[in-house]
């Protein structure tokens, strides 16, 4: 008894020595294993004081672990502060802010990276879905309101049998399901309360018609589809927290509208925008900017947009390739939009190249100025050789490279046959070379083939020297195959560049 006692006695005193910040344990490399050991089941924070994607999460996390504290859950979420342990986020291969990992069942090897949303629901919704059962079992109609009132979307399956082969495939879609809580039920009553005549399943929403009923042979892959079209509102607005569920639905083709909310016409054009986004359910997402909104600006910027140039609106498709359409007239009414998106849909429209216009004095100096408008001309022009890079003017990176590239335009501006140019891709789009990461090199040599060559190699004076000398065989790789340290360009990260922690790329 008294050795039971000292061991309890012990294990709360190490508990204590574990700091808490709105129910956050406060994690160093000192107190990390003995808080696996105290908490076996536990979600980890590696951050930057800095990073605004940090800063964003930061009241969400809490709220999250409030929640599972007041449940009594054995799960617990953590935080480690990265800039001052880094040795803790060198061993877990932090590489951005914020990097989420859950540790489960106190073993401190192979944490699973966290990959739902950022809402503190979300959050909840996948931890529990790591530690328990995919589907809950819901024994009463109680049980199922409950689900259904404590979340935004709930999914519940209606089976009489429970071990049938359709309810087998509803277990299988929830276990595919991070951040969606699932219930079945099997009960009568359940059946009759929710008005559900055969086995079958129901998603459950706060927003838009309220309930869904899928329709179909159930399967997996078809219920995956189906939750994936109907989570998400008809207009969704896109925040810090909506990002991961916009970006990461199966739905690829966006219509934005970029909008102050303090306008007075705000609500009718949001009217406008859902009346028309009932007939594209599905088929585009229907997402709403406010364009006032300072994290926003980049997005802005992304599409050529000023804030004082909205209400506008823009179409993007996140295919294998970004593709950007602009409308043709400016005035948001529920007929352009649905005549606009038509038109998409029926493959009528040609995408939006933005383009500054051509400086006067593109050419005075040794580094060239090019921007959509001049490109081509000067970039396969087949007596040159021309090497040039894409950068955005808020890319750190493309500020360090500046002076360099500097010292190469003037090393090389008596040299006839060769070309050193820069384009803001922020600006200018151009057909022929699509841009995934800042900064971006691309060698043009000299010919009719309109050949491109990635540069892949040492960012020095002296390696671009070799590159050029070599008429771009030392330091290249055929157009596409980018380097190890390449970010993708996402407009998911337009807001902000926290995640790259390494020198390299700056992601959009």
């Amino acid at each position: 008894m008294l050795k039971l006692l000292i061991v309890c006695t012990l294990a709360a005193m190490s508990a204590a020595d574990i700091a808490e910040e709105e129910d956050v344990l406060v994690l160093k490399k000192s107190n990390f294993e003995e808080a696996l050991k105290t908490y076996p089941n536990m979600l980890v924070e590696f951050y930057a004081p800095w990073c605004g994607h940090c800063k964003a999460l930061a009241p969400e996390y809490a709220k999250a672990a409030g929640m599972l504290k007041a449940e009594g859950s054995d799960i617990k979420l953590a935080k480690v502060d990265a800039t001052e342990e880094s040795e803790l986020a060198q061993e877990f291969g932090v590489r951005g802010y914020p990097t989420i990992k859950f540790f489960k069942g106190g073993e401190k090897e192979n944490p699973k990276e966290y990959s739902a949303g950022r809402q503190a629901d979300d959050i909840v919704n996948w931890l529990k879905k790591r530690t328990g059962p995919a589907a809950t079992t819901l024994t009463d109609v109680t049980q199922a309101e409950s689900l259904i009132a404590d979340n935004e979307v709930a999914v519940i399956g209606f089976f009489k049998n429970v071990e049938s082969e359709d309810a087998k495939a509803f277990i299988k879609t929830a276990e595919a399901v991070d951040d969606i809580p699932f219930g079945i039920i099997s009960d009568d009553a359940g059946f009759s309360k929710f008005e559900v005549a055969k086995d079958g399943v129901v998603l459950f929403k706060k927003f838009d018609e309220g309930r869904i009923a899928f329709d179909g042979e159930i399967s997996k892959e078809k219920l995956l589809t189906f939750i994936k079209s109907n989570q998400l509102p008809l207009v969704i607005e896109f925040t810090e927290q909506t990002a991961p569920k916009i970006f990461g639905g199966v739905i690829k083709s966006h219509i934005l509208m970029f909008v102050p909310k303090t306008a007075k016409d705000f609500q009718d054009k949001m009217d406008q925008f859902k009346k028309a986004a009932e007939g594209f359910k599905g088929k585009i997402l229907f997402i709403f900017i406010d364009s006032d909104v300072d994290d926003n600006q980049r997005i802005l910027e992304f599409f050529g947009l000023k804030k004082e140039e909205c209400p506008a609106i823009r179409l993007i498709t996140l295919e294998e390739e970004m593709t950007k359409y602009k409308p043709e007239t400016s005035e948001i009414t529920a007929e352009n939009i649905i005549t606009f998106c038509t038109a998409f849909t029926e493959g009528k429209l040609k995408p939006h190249l933005m383009s500054q216009d051509i400086p006067d004095d593109w050419d005075k100096n040794p580094v060239k100025v090019l921007v959509g408008k001049n490109f081509e001309e000067v970039a396969f022009d087949p007596a040159k050789n021309v090497f040039v890079e894409f950068y955005a003017p808020w890319c750190g990176h493309c500020k360090q490279l500046a002076p360099i590239w500097d010292q190469l335009g003037e090393k090389f501006k008596d040299n006839a046959n060769i070309v050193v140019a820069k384009m803001d891709s922020t600006a200018n789009e151009i057909e022929t070379v699509k841009v995934h990461s800042f900064p971006t090199l691309k060698f043009f040599p000299a010919g009719d083939d309109h050949k491109v060559i990635d540069y892949n190699g040492e960012r020095t004076l002296d390696g671009f020297t070799k590159f050029l000398e070599s008429g771009g065989k030392e330091g290249g790789a055929p157009a596409g195959d980018e380097d190890e340290d390449s970010d993708d360009l996402d407009l998911d990260d337009a807001e902000e560049d926290d995640s790259d922690v390494e020198e390299g790329h700056d992601e959009l």
